[in-house]
């Protein structure tokens, strides 16, 4: 494929910008590529019902550990077959390797824990295929986990990754991100690495949507903004324990256990009454009128409670998907527990669409207007601080 101006000129019948998407889950990066302009062309994954998702829903998936199936087929044409691709046509590299080690709410084993050394994985992909962008995405631990756990003066995790890509004639870029600031309606933050064989003028996508702005269509989309329409038809969901829904209805819209009685909050907290850390999640219910906290993969749980705002119910799937972003046609396979782990486990599609469109940009050429020179008044410094928030 080569770009003249702002015309992208395909050299086979592959459609323009052709993605393979690795570690795809129900696909919430993915969808958000497609909308951007891009083309899914194969997706994977090892969960099942995350591989039945993807399929019911008319996508192409490749099922199986990444790790046989790079063991059995190390030039990778597993992937490009499956997409019908050349190597030469693919436009991204895309994924998630699986995180659970670097997350700040796990045990952090970091590199022990084979799901922390995934990113191989993907870094053999890209090796082998050397598509023109690469996209990584992950939990903001990997930024703070040491390679060694146990040796404080180790190399940062976060650093061995971006030298191996450097290592293999990869220019970087990374940020934290928060969704919140691309128009999903969910406070969610994400480790952003994208990277550039030819060293093109890449870089994290600008924010479009501010706590505070002129335009309502430009400021953080809220809980209610999400679900409030479907409060009523709001479709399957799992239910809180007796004990848990007991103390849930004595907790107005936005509180959570600080807000209970004093007489009771001690004995509905137990143990971790007397515990450390700020315990937000417990007996926690949503409020309409901010973005929702982080999704998790389960709503239930005494420390991640997820309530309804106006109901004493967890959110339900219907509405999970909705805060994700996800389109009301999409179709998710399983069990309602496996529903909330694939939506939960997502990137949130607005995320994924603002990368998608960076790409772009970057492609055709016109990511920027230039100039000769930037006005150096304070007004211009303020929106440029404005614009990387």
């Amino acid at each position: 494929m080569i770009t003249k101006s702002n015309t992208v000129v395909s050299l086979s019948n592959t459609p323009a910008f052709p993605v393979v998407s690795l570690f795809s889950g129900a696909m919430g990066l993915d969808l958000g590529l497609i909308s951007a302009g891009l083309h899914v062309a194969v997706s994977q994954d090892f969960d099942k019902w995350c591989i039945e998702t993807i399929r019911r829903n008319g996508h192409v998936a490749v099922e199986g550990d990444i790790r046989e199936l790079i063991a059995n087929d190390p030039a990778c044409n597993f992937l490009l077959s499956a997409g019908k691709l050349r190597r030469e046509d693919v436009f991204a590299v895309v994924g998630g390797p699986p995180c659970q080690s670097f997350s700040t709410a796990g045990k952090r084993k970091g590199v022990e824990d084979s799901r922390g050394t995934l990113y191989e994985q993907f870094l053999h992909v890209v090796t082998e295929i050397r598509p023109r962008f690469f996209v990584m995405e992950n939990v903001k631990g990997l930024i703070s986990m040491l390679s060694d756990p146990t040796d404080k003066q180790s190399v940062p995790v976060l650093d061995v990754i971006l030298e191996h890509f450097r290592a293999i004639g990869y220019h970087t870029v990374h940020a934290l991100v928060d969704a919140v600031h691309y128009g999903t309606p969910q406070f969610r933050e994400r480790l952003i690495i994208i990277g550039s064989r030819d060293a093109e003028p890449i870089f994290i996508p600008a924010p479009t949507h501010f706590h505070m702005h002129q335009d309502p269509d430009m400021r953080w989309r809220t809980l209610h903004d999400a679900i409030a329409d479907i409060q009523s038809e709001c479709g399957s969901h799992a239910n809180f324990s007796p004990k848990i829904a007991h103390y849930l209805k004595m907790v107005p819209e936005g509180g959570n256990w600080r807000s209970l009685p004093a007489s009771v909050t001690e004995e509905a907290m137990g143990g971790a009454y007397h515990s450390g850390g700020g315990k937000v999640g417990f007996f926690r219910r949503l409020s309409y009128s901010e973005p929702s906290p982080t999704l998790v993969t389960t709503p239930v749980q005494k420390a991640t409670v997820l309530c309804h705002p106006r109901e004493t119910r967890p959110l339900s799937v219907r509405e999970y998907a909705r805060i994700q972003q996800f389109p009301d046609t999409w179709q998710f396979e399983g069990k309602v527990a496996d529903c909330y782990r694939q939506i939960g486990n997502a990137v949130p599609v607005p995320l994924g669409r603002a990368i998608g469109q960076m790409l772009l940009s970057v492609a055709h050429g016109n990511s920027e207007i230039r100039v000769k020179r930037m006005r150096g008044t304070s007004v211009h410094a303020k929106m440029k601080e404005i614009s990387n928030l």
